[in-house]
């Protein structure tokens, strides 16, 4: 959504653009574009040959027409870096059909930006397209920073969480919109740079992580890296490229692992695993090495039952002797975005550690497209394995809290804190909780419920009783003791309900609103952008009926906001929400209208 360019990775960069067309309507407009010749000059043929690459019965046409109408309606824009603005909602389709996304969603990465910077209309583009492609554009559209000021960021990403609870593929779009963006970044100022990295540091790559597309989160960290440190990115760099025998070294380790599980009988495919350059910088960073810390890495990926890959284990672990302290298995204990996998440190030849990545086919299909596999992988079903709507408890998690929030700069921060990539798992009435890593007794209370949160007394943490505010470990086994289950006894002045005091130490999103809207309730709830839209909309429809009218679509409604310039309709509800409009004076003006369009 951004106009900057520049950075030479990015997608498209040379696409050529059709010359102008005469003033025709839009439809003859549209049938001009789609006879493209058929070969290097056609602006779609690379995003309709990766896409029937993975989806072999998908229809070009439709991506034609999508391509058509956001080429005729972003015309004469251009991109900071001089470029065509095209060239960007092409690049960003082009990233969604390497993930191995629908036709649907390709159509929305096209368009994801002509509501929100051209006058093509939602209502153009459901009759257009239909309401899919129009929820996943909608989802994306920003809102106005002009009238919203600082609110309009948080606001936009509580917009898109939102609309992602009914479609995941709304997040798909915008994090395929902000690694192009990223990749093409060079363009803006060095303040800007920075200030977008870090925003995408803190809240994208996070969402990326928790939908478990490692195969966009690793480009996501890596240009990350590249904008917010590039002086560690060039010595990983020069490190990666300058590795004398490194490929060498895996080829053999590769070999000698293929031997090991063939004497096991285990059938299996074993490939290198190279790391990316963030993932080399953290742990470069991490463990305070002078120069860039890279462990050899394989990865094992067994055709068969995930037992076959425990056998694969004693493989190599009979194969080449194991580094204590370096197993983990989330197989058995999948990460929160459902990654599973085993991981274990060998001392390899030459006495050279080495890591080793052992998974199944479905496993590892899951860890590089998380919530895409479903539609990169449409016919394969296993039940065994994680279903999408596992895969985003999380986001339900959030949807629930987010509509106690008005304030968007809390659910912004609230947000972050949800997405903490440092999370531990704990458990209590035998169940497994995701917190974020420091998190106490109260953050878990919270999680039981809004009841036992603001009830909570007591706590035993392996048995033991603790203080509420004593920072949980990974693994521990929590009881929660709270006014109302009589184990303890409570003075009859005793204060009831939860402690301000707790807001110093809890960490999870849950604990914290819950806590700021019991000490709030005495206050006027705020709230949201959203709301007032709604309200906005309900209050323009009763003057209506005033006068015994009505409206059988918005677009009169979207011409008047335009005549009285706003940037889109919803502002102007907001607008009339907070009487900054009155709405005897917009019905007044919008009867005009539609009675004298002239």
């Amino acid at each position: 959504m951004d106009v900057d360019a520049g950075h030479g990775a990015a997608l498209g960069r040379a696409l050529p653009t059709p010359s102008p067309a005469p003033d025709l309507t839009l439809s003859q407009r549209l049938r001009s574009f789609l006879s493209f010749p058929g070969n290097d000059d056609d602006p779609v043929s690379r995003l309709t040959k990766t896409h029937r690459g993975i989806h072999p019965s998908a229809d070009p046409g439709v991506l034609r027409r999508g391509y058509a109408i956001a080429e005729n309606m972003h015309r004469g824009q251009m991109r900071k870096s001089g470029d065509p603005y095209i060239t960007h909602p092409l690049a960003v389709a082009q990233i969604c059909a390497e993930l191995g996304m629908d036709t649907t969603t390709l159509v929305a990465a096209l368009l994801h930006d002509t509501v929100e910077d051209t006058s093509y209309t939602l209502e153009a583009l459901h009759s257009d397209f239909g309401p899919e492609v129009t929820h996943l554009v909608d989802g994306v559209t920003k809102f106005d920073k002009a009238f919203y000021g600082k609110a309009a960021e948080a606001e936009t990403i509580r917009k898109m969480i939102v609309a992602a609870g009914k479609d995941v593929r709304v997040l798909v779009i915008k994090l395929a919109d902000r690694l192009h963006n990223m990749r093409t970044l060079d363009a803006r100022s060095p303040a800007s740079r920075a200030r977008i990295a870090t925003a995408t540091l803190d809240v994208l790559v996070p969402l990326c992580d928790r939908l478990g597309i490692q195969a966009l989160k690793r480009d996501l960290d890596d240009v990350v890296l590249f904008h917010l440190e590039p002086d560690s990115y060039a010595r990983i760099d020069d490190h990666v490229r300058n590795r004398p025998g490194w490929n060498e070294y895996l080829a053999e380790v590769s070999s000698k692992a293929r031997s090991a599980l063939r004497r096991q009988r285990v059938t299996a495919e074993v490939t290198p695993r190279p790391r990316h350059y963030y993932s080399i910088w953290k742990d470069t960073v991490a463990g305070g090495h002078p120069v860039p810390f890279d462990l050899p890495r394989i990865a094992v990926v067994v055709d068969g039952p995930p037992t076959d890959c425990y056998a694969a284990l004693g493989a190599i672990h009979g194969q080449w002797r194991p580094v204590a302290g370096r197993f983990k298995d989330f197989i058995a204990s999948p990460k929160n975005n459902l990654y599973r996998s085993l991981h274990t440190t060998v001392t390899g030849p030459d006495g050279r550690l080495v890591e080793v990545l052992i998974r199944t086919e479905t496993m590892h299909r899951y860890s590089e497209y998380g919530v895409a596999t479903s539609y990169r992988y449409p016919k394969v079903a296993d039940t065994a394995d994680p279903s999408g709507a596992d895969q985003l408890s999380w986001l339900k998690r959030v949807l629930e809290w987010q509509e106690d929030t008005t304030d968007a700069a809390q659910f912004l921060a609230s947000l972050r804190c949800d997405l903490a990539e440092a999370q531990i798992t704990v458990f209590a009435h035998g169940q497994a909780f995701e917190l974020p890593s420091g998190s106490t007794p109260v953050d878990l209370a919270y999680e039981l419920g809004p009841q036992q949160g603001d009830q909570c007394l007591a706590a035993t943490i392996n048995g033991r009783l603790a203080p509420l505010s004593s920072p949980l470990r990974d693994g521990d086994v929590v009881e929660i003791f709270s006014e109302t289950d009589g184990h303890v006894e409570v003075e009859p002045n005793a204060p009831r309900g939860p402690r301000k005091e707790w807001l110093g130490f809890v960490k999870s999103s849950q604990a914290q609103l819950q806590i700021n809207r019991y000490f709030d309730d005495k206050n006027e709830p705020g709230m949201s952008i959203a709301d007032k839209v709604k309200l906005g909309r309900a209050t323009i429809g009763l003057t209506l009926r005033k006068h015994d009218r009505g409206l059988a679509s918005e677009v009169p409604l979207r011409r008047l906001a335009e005549e009285l310039g706003y940037p889109d309709l919803e502002t102007m509800l907001v607008a009339v929400c907070e009487r900054n409009l009155e709405p005897d004076a917009v019905v007044e003006q919008l009867i005009a209208l539609v009675d004298h369009p002239d």
